[in-house]
């Protein structure tokens, strides 16, 4: 199986580059982030047609998380338990959605930005990935044998290497001591993050400004982490790049990870 995540920022948009994408890469499960719409927005029938089921949570322009699969689509979970909320008045954000696949418990994740290190909304990330966390942990520890997948655009470079510049992020966040913490308690819980090891000193987003995509100015933030029973079938994994490339191209590109 081929599992893929892909902040898409805007399905509406970017739809036609998505099932291309699908169509031309082989993908069997794709998650998406940033779907930018609501559900009755969402373009089903591109995917219909291409022969996928899709699951989606929007509640606006904003935020929005979906999974598309060929293989199956069950049990779809819209949020983990005690999930933060943001915003006044305080909401649930469409920021986590998880389904079955082929065996597989797919989460699709968009982990919040977090703004500047002094904003609240760095506070709401980390309290985030700290209930995010949780959630994962407890799901190993009622089935060791299970297989999930955490997979999406995470806002964290976990590693120096994994910004082109650690001069350029000082005092920023993505890089930041407590949020590299969280992202490590994800793997202390018993994940792995499978892509690494495949696709040495790649990056998976490049920002719009200051020419960042040509001068390969990137990040290294869309991120799939493995429980122990799906580790093991990982055989692959690549970064599209060029999927970064051409007119209407979002500022991330998908991140694949072949299972046997």
């Amino acid at each position: 199986m081929r599992l893929a995540t892909w902040n898409v920022n805007s399905i509406r948009t970017r739809v036609d580059r998505v099932v291309a994408f699908l169509e031309r890469s082989g993908t069997d499960v794709l998650a998406m982030q940033e779907t930018k719409c609501r559900d009755d927005q969402f373009p089903l029938a591109a995917f219909t047609a291409a022969g996928y089921e899709v699951a989606h949570h929007g509640l606006s322009q904003w935020n929005g998380v979906a999974v598309a699969s060929r293989v199956g689509l069950s049990d779809v979970e819209v949020g983990f338990p005690d999930m933060p909320t943001w915003g006044d008045p305080p909401t649930t954000e469409a920021r986590a959605l998880g389904v079955s696949v082929a065996g597989v418990r797919v989460w699709s994740l968009y982990v919040p930005n977090g703004r500047e290190l002094t904003d609240p909304h760095y506070v709401y990330k980390l309290d985030w990935l700290a209930a995010l966390r949780t959630a994962a942990a407890e799901q190993l520890v009622r089935d060791p044998g299970a297989q999930v997948a955490l997979v999406g655009d995470w806002n964290i470079a976990p590693r120096d290497e994994d910004v082109w510049d650690m001069t350029a992020f000082a005092g920023s966040t993505h890089v930041s001591d407590p949020e590299r913490a969280a992202f490590a308690a994800l793997l202390a819980a018993g994940y792995t993050e499978v892509t690494r090891p495949y696709t040495p000193g790649a990056y998976s987003y490049w920002d719009y400004q200051r020419l960042r995509f040509p001068r390969n100015e990137g990040m290294r933030i869309d991120l799939a982490l493995a429980s122990p029973a799906l580790a093991a079938r990982v055989r692959g994994a690549h970064i599209d790049r060029d999927e970064r490339k051409g007119k209407g191209a979002s500022d991330h590109v998908p991140v694949v990870v072949d299972l046997d």
